[in-house]
């Protein structure tokens, strides 16, 4: 679906051009992650726990590591991590064992990843804001021998008794200076522990596990997918030097979690693959963002693309271009507000991205083209699908369907033996994943569930969640341009778009879960009158729902799915409900009567 005064995006060649003409500079810094990716596709043993020796060698002294008033060199960074490997190992953990880790963003736990890499052992990243089923089918889901709990998590172990591996290690994070009972302290055992390096460090191998990293779980319970050495390493390689191109004594500052990979891969592995320093802050806050820039002295940062909408939609500041900032990655980067972010904020380079934890590739804008996701040299395919059944179509032979340059469609990613597809801990989910004989005979394709725009030149632009877009009045409605239209209108502070079930119609027809600006009350025939300027007929939403707040995971991915269960029934929405079903009278409130018309059919929407 695109909107009436939104022509289909493609990509010049003169755009590229541009783009690699500017990047000359940074030239020994690409060919240095070229020169990784080579090594990484064609090797055995190096993997993350050796790289970071490599850097304690040839950056010792360095920045590696800023957190609050704290700065660790890599020399320093990597024999804390000794010592929490060997802490480890002396308690029993052994290559393959799975290490789950409970607590919020922490210097603590990044060394701790570091030390299970290793030794061979499996980080497994926990989301400290999950609690009751969600944690328990979390943990379950990773199967862990030993789990590691911050202080400021204590609270959620009662509830994992019976699920959570005996003997837990406790680390202080933000909790009190005292280790409970029934806890092993993990700080006193690893400043007990040798710091030099392990001699398992050389024993791991390119394809062992390195960490598993759960998925948003927007749509159900998260799933965990695992991230192999070699998967986190050719991010390293891939993001961080031929893209983003980090220089040793730079920094790069990170505000999102660690247990996701813009933090895990994309913005360590900026540092580890560089010798740049990353500074890790406990949370990301809109209002407080530069100041924490100007404060590390940053020259890059990671993003997700509504940690970008909420410092636009921050007051302007005359102090909004003050910092060094040259470049950012991340990925999520809506188009409707790509230019406004990098205008007003001076950002030279907006290094976007597209990729999935459990995915096999990634598309990096590496030629600092606008509004794309970017590039991917590996073998991929927009193909056209069918939105009820989330299935890709197939022709008359049997065989997919590729859309056009410019169309939008399902993207698929082939596996290969340099593209493998690592999965999830539960192999049954990872099937399900596949798509096989999609081309030929034999071969086998990821279904990344989401809709791209073939932008030609190997690129494309994200569109929407195929579990988002519906269909309704025959036509594919991408809730990603519907909500941008919405937050253009006044009054709109927030919102989220999903399709709705209506009796005696086929399809889903739009609805929005809308946040309204402190004082604003709804104005109805205005915000119609709005839409449907922007938008096709089709397009604009036949139900509202005033919601306080929307809600959204811990990284600002809405969670529609108790609202599309909830659709518009007053017996299970407390809030207030609009309806359009007269574009003349404009939107308004969804009454018993109306409510009876529309299931009986009596009013046509």
């Amino acid at each position: 679906m695109t909107a009436k005064t939104t022509p289909p995006t493609t990509i010049r060649l003169r755009d590229i051009a541009r783009g690699l003409i500017k990047s000359l500079p940074d030239t020994p810094t690409a060919l240095s992650g070229l020169a990784t990716l080579l090594k990484v596709q064609f090797g055995r043993t190096l993997s993350v726990g050796a790289v970071l020796e490599q850097r304690a060698s040839s950056h010792a002294d360095n920045a590696a590591l800023l957190f609050e008033s704290q700065r660790w060199t890599w020399r320093q960074f990597n024999t804390w991590v000794n010592r929490h490997a060997h802490a480890l190992s002396k308690a029993g953990v052994v290559r393959g064992d799975t290490v789950c880790l409970l607590m919020e963003n922490h210097a603590a736990g990044l060394a701790l990843v570091a030390a299970t890499a290793k030794l061979g052992a499996v980080a497994g990243m926990l989301n400290p804001n999950l609690r009751g089923d969600a944690l328990r089918h979390s943990i379950k889901a990773m199967n862990p021998a030993r789990i590691v709990v911050g202080g400021e998590c204590l609270e959620a172990w009662p509830e994992l008794a019976g699920i959570a591996p005996a003997q837990p290690f406790w680390l202080r994070g933000y909790g009190e200076a005292q280790c409970p009972e029934g806890f092993a302290d993990l700080e006193k055992l690893a400043a007990q522990s040798s710091g030099q390096n392990p001699a398992s460090t050389a024993q791991v191998q390119l394809t062992d596990r390195f960490c598993c990293i759960l998925t948003s779980g927007t749509t159900g319970m998260p799933k965990a997918s695992i991230m192999t050495h070699q998967r986190w390493l050719r991010g390293m390689a891939g993001m961080g030097q031929l893209t983003l191109r980090m220089k040793a004594g730079e920094v790069i500052y990170c505000a999102l979690p660690l247990y996701h990979n813009n933090a895990l891969t994309v913005s360590w592995g900026a540092s580890m693959g560089t010798g740049a320093a990353l500074a890790l802050d406990r949370k990301f806050s809109a209002s407080k963002f530069w100041d924490r820039i100007r404060h590390f002295e940053a020259d890059a940062f990671s993003y997700i693309g509504e940690l970008c909408r909420y410092l636009v939609a921050q007051p302007p500041s005359p102090r909004d271009r003050e910092h060094h900032v040259r470049a950012c990655i991340g990925n999520g980067l809506r188009p409707d507000i790509w230019t406004t972010f990098k205008t007003r904020f001076n950002i030279e380079r907006i290094c976007e991205f597209y990729g999935a934890s459990e995915g096999n590739m990634v598309f990096v804008n590496g030629f600092n083209v606008d509004e794309t996701a970017g590039y991917c040299p590996y073998s991929f395919a927009v193909v056209e699908c069918d939105l009820d059944s989330a299935a890709p179509r197939r022709g008359a032979g049997g065989t997919l369907i590729k859309v056009a340059k410019g169309g939008v469609g399902l993207l698929l990613t082939e596996v290969s033996d340099s593209a493998p597809f690592d999965g999830y801990t539960d192999a049954r989910a990872g099937e399900a994943k596949l798509v096989r004989n999609a081309f030929a005979d034999g071969d086998t394709w990821f279904n990344t569930g989401d809709l791209v725009r073939d932008q030609g030149w190997r690129h494309i632009q994200f569109v929407d969640r195929l579990g988002d877009t519906f269909r309704w009045k025959g036509e594919n409605v991408a809730t990603t341009e519907v909500e941008a239209a919405l937050r253009a209108a006044p009054g709109i502070a927030d919102c989220t778009v999903y399709g709705v079930a209506v009796p005696n119609t086929d399809g889903r027809a739009g609805m929005a879960a809308i946040t309204l600006a402190p004082g604003v009350a709804l104005a109805g025939v205005e915000l119609a009158a709005h839409l449907c300027a922007a938008l096709p007929a089709y397009a604009v939403p036949l139900f509202l729902r005033v919601v306080a707040e929307v809600e959204t995971t811990a990284t600002f991915k809405a969670r529609k799915q108790a609202l599309r269960e909830a659709g518009f029934d007053p017996a299970r929405i407390p809030e207030p409900l609009y309806v359009l079903a007269d574009r003349a009278r404009g939107y308004e409130p969804l009454t018993g009567a109306l409510l009876g018309d529309i299931a009986s059919g009596r009013q046509r929407l």
